[in-house]
């Protein structure tokens, strides 16, 4: 039976390697392709704000879906051939509104698939380690992110046209469907995997949750986004133009392995694991508006291995918590008031920069500390 799991877990990481390689790489020349098309700058900041709206919002509504259906398998499918085909259709957009629709849709599948994908993941990870499971497919997610981009540059530097890239992208996103339909083949229950608790008699979200919720949100609030990172490199000139990239892929790498180590880690301690990685972040944003690159590097290593750890085991966390029969919900409302916190996080640390370092990283510093206290208050709290 374990042995099944771990196939059923591999077989997930591999959709989720190959849809990132797909979808990663498409939104890595999103911009330059829409500049191709006539398209503003502002409309460009609308359309991929309007995405992350649909991709964080609707989340709650799939999840909740889910947990009312039973229908993991028929929305996750869905949800991810959405998400996919909208990329090699990309190549074949004639005009900025038909790439919008596009673009916006991607986003949609994304909202659509994740919390059946997320609760079906759940479910298998209750026999080998919620942290484990976890841990892996957000180390495979991480391969086909750092993957996708360099086939993009790649295909862009030997022909110079973005659409030739859109097309190419098709092929991964075949791969990640084939793979999905032969983990929905052998493994049509998936919800069978997880023993029922006979110590578990209310389906409600508790105050364990209710907490873990906040402490996930101060710390997403808290967490700087690279693209402002990456915009203060160049602005400062600490990081070449052509290293940023580069420092990117490290991080990508880091957030990988770190995945793995600290899902290890959940797995022997609980939620602690998550208040003990962010307090090894805690220094990143101090370091990475340094004026020198050595103190910048190792913010961005701690960087990415506070990312692979809020991208794995902040989600273990989630299926340990709630009930199963609200877990679709649960992964639900957690994306949506998480995303919701980062997005405010990222709007106000970009406020803030235009006042002058100091502010953005004593803000991220002292949101990221709160989230600490909540972590470790919800893991001291019995249901």
């Amino acid at each position: 039976m374990t042995r099944r799991i771990f196939v059923f877990i591999i077989l997930l990481g591999l959709v989720s390697l190959f849809a990132d390689v797909t979808y990663e790489g498409a939104r890595s020349i999103h911009g330059p392709f829409f500049a191709e098309l006539g398209a503003s700058a502002a409309l460009v900041g609308f359309v991929a704000g309007l995405g992350e709206l649909i991709s964080l919002g609707l989340r709650l509504v799939f999840g909740f879906l889910a947990d009312k259906t039973r229908a993991y398998w028929p929305l996750t499918i869905v949800g991810y051939a959405i998400n996919l085909l909208s990329v090699p259709l990309l190549g074949l957009a004639q005009g900025v509104p038909m790439a919008s629709f596009l673009a916006v849709s991607e986003r949609f599948g994304k909202a659509v698939r994740t919390p059946a994908r997320d609760a079906m993941l759940s479910f298998a990870a209750s026999q080998t380690g919620r942290g484990f499971a976890f841990g892996l497919h957000e180390a495979m997610d991480q391969i086909g992110a750092t993957v996708g981009p360099l086939i993009v540059a790649t295909v862009v530097f030997y022909t110079d046209d973005l659409r030739t890239s859109f097309m190419v992208l098709g092929v991964p996103a075949l791969l990640a469907l084939l793979t999905l339909m032969i983990a929905r083949y052998f493994f049509r229950s998936p919800e069978t995997f997880e023993k029922p608790q006979a110590d578990r008699q209310s389906k409600a979200l508790g105050k364990k949750f209710v907490l873990y919720l906040v402490a996930a949100s101060f710390v997403g609030f808290g967490y700087l986004d690279f693209p402002l990172l990456a915009y203060h490199f160049q602005k400062t000139m600490v990081l070449s133009v052509s290293h940023i990239p580069l420092v990117y892929a490290l991080a990508m790498g880091v957030d990988a392995v770190s995945a793995l180590l600290f899902g290890r880690f959940f797995d022997k301690i609980g939620i602690r694991s998550l208040a003990l990685a962010i307090i090894l972040a805690l220094p990143f944003p101090a370091l990475v508006f340094h004026e020198s690159p050595v103190p910048v590097l190792a913010g961005i290593f701690l960087w990415g291995a506070g990312m692979g750890a809020l991208e794995s085991i902040l989600r273990a966390g989630v299926g340990a918590l709630t009930p199963p029969e609200r877990r679709g919900y649960a992964f639900g409302l957690f994306n949506s008031v998480f995303g919701l916190s980062w997005f405010l996080g990222s709007a106000c640390a970009g406020a803030l920069y235009g006042y002058g370092v100091l502010f953005v990283t004593l803000t991220s510093t002292i949101a990221m500390c709160i989230g600490v206290v909540f972590f470790f208050v919800s893991s001291a709290v019995k249901e």
